[in-house]
């Protein structure tokens, strides 16, 4: 009679746990292991640090910012009187709005733009592909200038207008070469077999590559949102109305306490406010969308950047 023997369970490794370490490596040694765990805490610290000053001074009142003598480090009471002033319908609530227009706006126009262009590149057999290619990078290398833009922006009829923040810096070349390199390593058998059964491009696009270029498509809606969103050179130069200012370029004003939203200019005033209180709620509320957006995306940065630029 046969003795059946049992075998212990094979666990499957940790999520957390390292990769395994080729046979030709050697084990790292304490003093290296600390080494690298003491210079990743500093740099965190170094990030996080900054951070933290401006989001506590934006919740300390005017009296513990008066005894800190500016920055606050150590909170000493928590208050919202900034964020509440800031967001009761003044300026800085419609500058909010608009560059949260621009940004789903312009990025869902990139994205279009770009997906569509890179799309068209990656078939290597479609009507003047080298040409349009070469065309690209070229741009990439050669540009016309701060002026000549100017002067084409103004020629069309876009200054004071919303279009001149998403028209000239609609689309990307490098995210394009990203795109395309990622649409270039999807199996052709499979775009083939589509075109068998009768789909078409568009159809082979929207059914095939993109779900298939999910990770990559992350990451450049990403880039392209916060580009919109952190812009304000634009803003500056295409745009002379104040209440058409989006929310980069009223934070730029009160940094450097050129004018003060309308609302909060005269509860600075009478003591109610702190200036640097409203300056440093201002940058938290920039930075929030992209701190908050970040971590959904990040773990799509190793596969969609780096598969779609080897493979290109």
């Amino acid at each position: 009679m046969t003795a059946i023997i049992d075998e212990p369970p094979v666990r499957e490794p940790s999520r957390w746990a390292a990769p395994p370490r080729p046979v030709w490596e050697e084990e790292p040694s304490t003093a290296g292991v600390a080494g690298k765990g003491l210079v990743l805490a500093l740099a965190c610290l170094g990030i996080l640090f900054p951070l933290w000053i401006i989001v506590v001074t934006s919740l300390s009142s005017r009296k513990t910012i008066d005894q800190a003598g500016g920055l606050v480090m150590v909170p000493k009471g928590i208050t919202f009187v900034a964020y509440k002033e800031l967001l009761s319908g003044g300026q800085v609530t419609r500058a909010t709005i608009i560059s949260i227009a621009i940004a789903l706006v312009g990025t869902l126009f990139s994205m279009a733009v770009s997906v569509l262009c890179a799309y068209g590149l990656s078939r290597t057999g479609s009507l003047g592909h080298r040409w349009f290619l070469m065309l690209l990078l070229a741009t990439m290398f050669f540009s016309a200038g701060l002026i000549p833009t100017y002067l084409l922006v103004q020629s069309l009829g876009l200054t004071d207008s919303y279009l001149a923040l998403i028209l000239p810096s609609a689309v990307s070349v490098f995210n394009i070469l990203v795109l395309r390199g990622f649409f270039m390593g999807i199996s052709q058998e499979l775009v083939d077999s589509a075109r068998i059964d009768g789909a078409g491009d568009f159809r082979i696009l929207w059914q095939i590559v993109m779900p298939l270029s999910r990770a990559v498509l992350a990451v450049i809606t990403l880039f392209y949102a916060v580009g919109y969103w952190s812009a304000w050179f634009n803003a500056s130069l295409y745009l002379n109305d104040q209440d058409m200012m989006p929310l980069q370029n009223v934070m730029i004003q009160l940094v450097q306490k050129q004018e003060a939203p309308v609302g909060l200019g005269q509860a600075i005033k009478t003591g109610e406010l702190s200036g640097l209180a409203v300056q440093m709620a201002v940058m938290v509320m920039a930075l929030l969308p992209v701190a908050v957006l970040s971590p959904f995306v990040q773990k799509h940065f190793k596969k969609g950047m780096l598969t779609g630029a080897v493979k290109g």
